[in-house]
């Protein structure tokens, strides 16, 4: 049982760093994109950061995926 709460404490700690990093990512990106489009207090302004930041989390997400499978061993692509 120790085992289980010292790799389920892992995986929490994991997460959190994650979404402290996804929210420093977002803080830049957002900075990035008021930059070069101005205001992004308007509504299509909102969309389109949301779809390009859509975009790029699928497609970090599945390189990551890939990467894994790799240094796993496995054959997928």
């Amino acid at each position: 049982m120790k085992k289980e709460v010292i790799e389920k404490l892992a995986a929490l700690v994991t997460a959190a760093f994650g979404l402290v990093a996804a929210l420093a990512w977002n803080g830049a990106i957002q900075a990035i994109f008021k930059a070069v489009f101005g205001s992004s207090d308007n509504i299509p302004a909102m969309l389109i950061y949301a779809v390009i930041v859509t975009l790029i989390a699928v497609l970090i997400t599945v390189w990551v995926a890939r990467a894994a499978s790799k240094a796993k061993g496995g054959n997928q692509q």
